[in-house]
């Protein structure tokens, strides 16, 4: 992995990186984008009806995995519709989002709005609002259970995160227009995605009531707990290394904010996955469609240089050094980096 610890200014702007990318990486096709939401649907339809004509035990392993894999796939499409970069149509973005991650229970307009929030503070100790680290003062006044979830169950935290937010940051729900994440003028819209989230809700729990909760279990708990391990072990990754800076006061910036992400390879699950492990172009321009990704980050490595940060390490093997060595960062200081657990 490639990384610079030095804190004087870029040898490269925005402008400069923007300009070195194609014109048609910016600009999406509806066309294009819807085929990937259609083709995820099919792929997920067709694994359902898979498992009730099979409905054996020895194939349900199988189905819990690829469904619950394609689930995370959904929710990229979903996130690409967050950002605006599924299409130009603002109605179609916000129809699109809501039909991808309403199923899998994540409430499309709060989740976009702290995600844009975690977009605009990538890399600021203060501000960022997705896996960013805690200060040492706040890490040795955390009691056993608040451990147990940051550290030891971090691949399951997602839904008690969009109910209240993370460890040191002011309380929040993704679900109440209320919460401090949310501006008033953005009331109408977290309304609307939570009722969509409460009707996906009590469908789930009129099928347990219907059906038994072994057919809820089979057919859809379990594969939405391995969409969750997907999410946030994702999200960890691109944003979690020992060698990573994190910024406080002016020695933060954007742009150098989003170089502190970095690239994953996925393998097979690269394209499954729409792409999500070029994160580092994504970061430095997130209105680009995710397939449209690998060109632009193309464009903008032999700019970057030392600057781009990339592993090929095994996904496990990083999550589990990560693990070991990202626990908390200093209480003082403008350029930080995490410290292992102690």
């Amino acid at each position: 992995m490639s990384a610079t610890t030095s804190s004087s200014a870029l040898p490269f702007t925005l402008a400069q990186l923007k300009a070195a990318i194609p014109a048609s990486c910016f600009v999406p096709s509806t066309g294009r984008s819807l085929a990937y939401f259609f083709a995820d649907l099919a792929l997920i339809v067709g694994l359902y009806a898979l498992a009730a004509a099979i409905d054996q035990w020895w194939f349900y392993p199988i189905f819990w995995l690829a469904t619950g894999t394609l689930f995370w796939s959904l929710f990229v499409v979903g996130h690409d519709c967050g950002h605006g970069s599924f299409s130009r149509h603002r109605w179609l973005n916000n129809l699109i989002g809501h039909l991808s991650h309403t199923p899998i229970l994540v409430p499309f307009h709060g989740w976009r709005i702290s995600h844009r929030t975690h977009h605009q503070n990538t890399g600021n100790i203060d501000h960022d609002e997705s896996w960013y680290p805690i200060t040492e003062d706040k890490y040795r006044s955390m009691g056993f259970l608040e451990r147990l979830l940051r550290y030891d169950l971090a691949l399951l935290v997602y839904p008690l995160y969009l109910f209240r937010r993370s460890p040191s940051r002011e309380g929040g729900s993704h679900f109440l227009p209320e919460s401090p994440i949310f501006q008033p003028g953005d009331r109408a819209d977290i309304i609307t995605s939570t009722i969509c989230w409460a009707l996906m809700f009590d469908l789930l729990v009129w099928v347990g009531f219907q059906f038994g909760f072994v057919f809820l279990l089979k057919f859809y708990l379990v594969p939405y707990v391995i969409f969750v391990i997907w999410l946030d072990l994702v999200t960890f990754l691109h944003h979690t290394e020992a060698d990573v800076p994190w910024y406080r006061g002016q020695e933060w910036s954007f742009l150098r904010g989003a170089l502190s992400t970095v690239d994953r390879d996925y393998g097979f699950i690269n394209d499954i996955h729409h792409n999500i492990g070029t994160h580092v172009a994504h970061h430095i321009f997130s209105t680009i469609p995710h397939y449209h990704l690998k060109t632009a980050t193309a464009a903008i490595k032999p700019i970057l240089g030392d600057f781009y940060r990339v592993s090929s390490e095994p996904v496990w093997q990083s999550f589990g050094r990560s693990q070991r060595q990202c626990h908390w960062v200093p209480d003082q200081g403008t350029v930080v980096y995490y410290q292992p657990k102690s």
